[in-house]
């Protein structure tokens, strides 16, 4: 080695030590940010087996096929090409290979320019998606375009490099071209431009590329950790150590610690810091706010954006605790040395004053769809899931102002809006499509939690609802004494007496099931049709089962979706005890929300593990199956199934009610273009059957509409309240009536057992809770 090579190797050596420092000092200083949250067992996780697999496969990623593709090709790719990057170095530095064996090496030239160009071409594709094509969900801007530069940049340095230096060593046109396909063309186009081989140009030319190369890849390692990138490192950490519990089960608070000094999440170090590694880990990928219903129908919530603003502003909160800069190198200059200094200075903040007009209001809207579009196809685009209003809105509102400073920054309110915060319907579709392991719902809900118990503000909807189970057991607020008229009117309408849980047990007459009503089925008209449906058919099927009557209580789901764990505590509690006493082995209920409560929730106070619960779909398919229920009837009709959120996303039963309706002789299935794991939401969930939208369109319009576009005679569901939300939708969106809106139950109970009544003397007697 010459003088020259010493000098080279010891400018790499500074400048590569410097960038491994700075890489390494970046991610210390987000640990120490993430370090002053919560304490959280770190043994409570997934598989890792299954993590692994998930990171592997990129099974998520590719739901949308191309994006998928593209991230395989960018995470492979540049994985593989570290091997390139060494072997250039190597060879810049001491003249040598990584693999001094031909023709391996020759394998290995030929496989890492084919790589070079694969990733390069999928550079070009990606932001075009983001550019071209304009993908709503996708961010556009100076920041988004910086890592399309990094890595295209990048690609090309090293194919000129390698270029550059066929032509030094006077091989640009010998036997070797058949391992330098992409560098042999370049080469041979260089020296038509004037580049002689072995000539002095083609040197400065391979050491500028050379030295590009190494920048340009000891740049991109400091700017990682500083982007959303970091989730190159944090991502597979997020999965590893997702956590183990049953698939959309809250956390549980006790709410006798006497040590504790507030309840939820006020601000942002009360969150846990497996929720903190949450924010670090996202991808910023927009497929959470592609698919959230407040987001499609122009609210304010996305759930991209929350997790990006809840991002900035622990890096901000934790720089100003912990003196240490999250940005290097300004920090270095910009701060005292190593980035102790005052960084209380600046943060960002919501600012709702920014002018941005919202959608056309539900009401305005609904008058534009009449009888005459629906009868010749209508078009139903007008409302269509779109997202660019709350994209728009949240990327003007979310802005630095240099005058805040973080640690006086309010998270709910500065940060997090509380229309935000009452816009989830927790269906936990955001979940479903992050490919990081995100969870945005148990966040939303821990913030819900800090309002309604610590501060006691809540939408004034939510807060009768609440008043109403407190003092009925009911969201309406209807006498808790007339829980059980349904009884009644179940006798006058079938013919089928139904004893309590206390009638048997006086008789001392075991029962096989009990038979959880709820409060819908309890009081709404709606609802009772298809739970008198329901029984007809347990019975018809000589099932055993009772019900509690008025014993039976809320099971409390609402109250815990709105915050008020201390109702829901309470309800479940007093539910446990009563279920106990009575010594039930199995549960069957009508609604999914109380499923998803018993079944996985309930555990967490104490209800006996040997308990099997039921959602009423899973017994009539198993029945079904067993011959118990035998669908006669033909139905000629034309079905679009809603897949309830709780149902399917919160509990994976989806193919037990598409089961009962292909059993059903005439009945012809039609999928909406969102259904199973991507159907939306009915706008129900999370308490919101409670309260009043004021921004946007109406989501159960908005989904009534997708079910529309299939052209079905039929709308059915397996919820009491995605039925209620979508016979609301079929009324405002078919005025002529011509779709109906059925439980599954109803549409079985006609196969099984005919027309028994008419709608009219279903409806009769029965009060409207409404």
């Amino acid at each position: 080695m010459g003088t020259g090579d010493y000098i080279r190797l010891f400018i790499t050596l500074c400048v590569a030590g410097a960038s491994i420092w700075m890489f390494v000092e970046i991610i210390k200083r987000r640990i120490q940010y993430i370090a002053l949250a919560t304490p959280v067992t770190w043994n409570d996780r997934q598989s890792s087996s299954k993590a692994t697999l998930e990171i592997i496969t990129h099974s998520k990623l590719l739901r949308d096929i191309r994006s998928g593709l593209l991230h395989i090709i960018y995470f492979y790719g540049f994985l593989s090409l570290q091997l390139g990057a060494l072997d250039l170095m190597l060879k810049g530095l001491f003249g040598v290979p990584l693999i001094p064996w031909m023709p391996l090496y020759g394998y290995f030239s030929w496989l890492q320019e084919w790589i070079v160009m694969i990733v390069l071409v999928a550079i070009i594709l990606g932001a075009f998606r983001r550019y071209g094509e304009r993908l709503p969900r996708l961010k556009r801007g100076a920041k988004p375009s910086v890592v399309y530069w990094f890595i295209g940049l990048l690609m090309l340095s090293v194919l000129f490099s390698v270029s550059f230096e066929r032509l030094i060593h006077n091989n640009a046109s010998t036997s070797t071209t058949t391992y330098a396909p992409i560098s042999h063309v370049l080469a041979s186009s260089l020296q038509s431009l004037g580049v002689d081989q072995g000539s002095q140009i083609a040197e400065i030319g391979f050491e500028i590329s050379w030295w590009l190369h190494l920048l340009i890849l000891l740049s991109f390692l400091i700017y990682v950790p500083q982007s959303k990138h970091f989730h190159l490192l944090v991502a597979p950490i997020n999965l590893w150590y997702k956590r183990s519990v049953p698939i959309g089960q809250l956390s549980h608070i006790d709410l006798e610690n006497e040590e504790a000094e507030s309840f939820g999440v006020g601000h942002i170090h009360a969150f846990t810091q497996k929720q903190m590694l949450d924010l670090y880990a996202c991808v910023e990928c927009g497929r959470c706010t592609n698919v959230c219903p407040a987001t499609s129908t122009g609210k304010i919530l996305s759930p991209m954006h929350m997790i990006i603003k809840l991002r900035d502003h622990a890096t901000e909160k934790g720089a100003a605790i912990t003196s240490k800069s999250p940005w290097l190198p300004q920090g270095l200059w910009k701060q005292p040395p190593w980035g102790i200094g005052d960084l209380t200075q600046g943060a960002h903040v919501m600012n709702m004053m920014c002018n941005i007009t919202d959608q056309p209001q539900t009401s305005e809207r609904t008058s534009q769809v009449n009888n005459a579009q629906v009868a010749t196809m209508p078009d139903y685009s007008k409302w269509k899931a779109d997202i660019s209003a709350t994209m728009n809105k949240q990327s003007n509102a979310w802005q630095f102002d240099a005058a805040r400073n973080p640690l006086q920054l309010e998270l709910i309110g500065d940060v997090m809006t509380e229309e935000e915060i009452w816009s989830c319907t927790t269906c936990r579709n955001c979940e479903e499509q992050c490919p990081v392991g995100n969870e945005h719902v148990d966040k939303i809900i821990d913030m819900r939690r800090h309002l309604v118990l610590m501060e006691g503000s809540m939408p004034t909807d939510a807060q009768r609802a609440l008043q109403n189970i407190e003092r009925q057991s009911n969201p309406w607020g209807i006498s808790r004494s007339e829980r059980a008229d349904w009884l009644k009117d179940c006798q006058k309408k079938t013919g089928i007496t139904i004893e309590t849980m206390k009638e048997r047990q006086a008789s001392a007459i075991k029962t096989d099931i009990l038979l959880w009503v709820g409060s819908m089925g309890s009081y709404d008209n709606r609802s009772r049709k298809l739970l008198y449906d329901l029984i007809r058919l347990l019975t018809h099927a000589r099932i055993n089962f009772a019900v509690l009557g008025l014993e039976e209580k809320s099971s409390g789901d609402t109250a815990r979706r709105i915050g008020n764990e201390m109702l829901y505590q309470e309800l479940a509690q007093q539910n446990i005890e009563t279920i106990h006493r009575y010594n039930v082995e199995r549960i069957v209920t009508p609604c999914p929300h109380t499923f998803h409560t018993f079944k996985k929730e309930y555990p967490q106070l104490g209800l006996a593990a040997h308990i099997e619960v039921y959602h009423h779909t899973e017994l009539l398919d198993e029945l079904i199956q067993q011959g118990k229920l035998k669908p006669n009837y033909r139905l000629d009709e034309t079905i679009t199934l809603h897949d309830s959120c709780y149902l399917g996303r919160y509990n994976g039963l989806y193919d037990a009610p598409r089961r009962i309706l292909q059993a059903i002789p005439g009945v012809i299935l039609k999928e909406m273009e969102r259904s199973r794991e991507n159907a939306m939401c009915c706008g129900a969930g999370g308490g919101l059957m409670w309260m009043e939208e004021h921004s946007g369109t109406r989501v159960n319009y908005a989904r009534t509409a997708q079910a529309l576009e299939v052209q079905p005679t039929m709308i059915s569901s397996a919820c009491p309240y995605c039925l209620t939300m979508l016979e609301d939708g079929v009324k405002a969106l078919v005025e002529d009536g011509s779709i109906a809106t059925k439980d599954i139950a109803e549409v079985l109970a006609t196969s099984v057992l005919g027309v028994i009544e008419s709608e009219q003397s279903l409806n009769s007697d029965v009060r409207d809770p409404s």
